[in-house]
């Protein structure tokens, strides 16, 4: 996890303000590299105490787009008010992408790319993508002369031919390339029918090349989450619909109280069952407390699972939860992905 190695001073904060800033250099302030939920929170609450808020939220945005650093009394909006309960399970303004998702969003197009050059024996090409078990080579120059690439089919039809194997003979020309900043999804086809498409910055430099298997990869890395995240939700209905009464559920609805399970959000998952709830002061919510007992009685679960840890791991949930359904762009860790994994599977247990 990251930490913040620097906090500036409010004078030092307050001198950003009106400037605009990417999400990367918010967190080279604060001397972070990557974001994450700890990092957000810090940053957030660092730059509330300075009078300070991001128009749009910068925990919504990609590491590369633009915000700008507001006064609070003249932020877009409302700002965050410790005085009112959390209210973040919805998708406000801003939290869907603003922007389509590019191929350099995919961590391969700008991780660089192992080539030989266009003089290099075909051989060295060949140990290549025997021991990094490649598919493809380019053929580079410097950083943007691409020449082509040699695959294993090329080489195999040079060598049916009888020709010399020099590695000029079994470079494919033209390979497909595509520019960092082209839409990700309009690339689909080309990385179906090749396998995989160069990618160039657009100063012509080659950053990267994105395989079929780098598409796998980020879809189970993306897709793996929302998936189990539906999964809980879809559980927890089953488990708490059929038991829970209406008035109880009507008692921790924030918005219309329908008293239907299926119109809760996620955090009143938590309210439903969680028998230490406080209030901004730190004192108990003995009304919401008892109620959640009662509750938590109706289940009959007291022989199965330990509430505390069990509502522990709930709060966890709905954290993790709130992070993906705000479209943070980098992957989820694999440690929150885990912890998604293990709730689902004690749900199943009880369902």
């Amino acid at each position: 996890m990251s930490t913040v190695s620097h906090t500036p001073s409010e004078e030092e904060l307050r001198a950003l303000g009106g400037r605009t800033l990417t999400v990367s250099g918010l967190l080279e302030v604060f001397g972070v590299r990557t974001r994450d939920d700890q990092t957000v929170l810090h940053i957030t609450q660092a730059l509330k105490d300075a009078g300070l808020s991001t128009d749009p939220d910068f925990a919504s945005r990609r590491l590369r787009d633009e915000f700008r650093v507001v006064f609070l009394e003249s932020a877009s909006g409302t700002a965050p008010d410790s005085e009112v309960e959390e209210e973040d399970e919805g998708l406000p303004w801003g939290a869907l992408p603003q922007q389509p998702f590019t191929i350099g969003d995919i961590p391969a197009a700008r991780r660089g790319v192992e080539c030989v050059a266009s003089g290099d024996p075909l051989t060295r090409a060949m140990y290549l993508m025997r021991t990094k078990n490649y598919s493809q080579v380019p053929v580079l120059d410097g950083d943007s002369g691409l020449r082509g690439v040699v695959t294993w089919r090329s080489v195999a039809t040079l060598l049916a031919t009888g020709k010399d194997p020099e590695l000029d003979s079994a470079v494919e020309p033209d390979p497909p390339v595509a520019q960092t900043y082209q839409e990700f999804f309009s690339l689909l086809d080309t990385i179906r029918e090749h396998g995989y498409v160069l990618v160039r910055e657009n100063d012509g430099t080659v950053t990267g090349i994105v395989t079929a298997a780098d598409i796998t990869e980020r879809f189970d890395d993306t897709a793996r989450p929302f998936f189990l995240v539906g999964e809980i939700e879809y559980r927890l209905r089953r488990c708490l619909g059929p038991k829970i009464p209406a008035e109880a559920v009507k008692a921790v609805q924030m918005r219309e109280k329908t008293g239907r399970i299926t119109d809760l959000m996620f955090g009143d998952y938590v309210k439903l069952l969680d028998g230490d709830q406080r209030n901004k002061h730190g004192a108990r919510k003995e009304a919401a407390c008892a109620a959640a007992d009662r509750n938590w009685a109706t289940l009959g679960w007291d022989r199965l699972v330990d509430r505390d840890e069990f509502v522990r791991q709930l709060d966890r949930v709905r954290g993790i939860r709130n992070k993906i359904a705000h479209f943070d762009p980098e992957p989820l860790p694999p440690g929150k992905t885990e912890e998604l994994r293990q709730f689902v599977t004690l749900l199943r247990q009880l369902t």
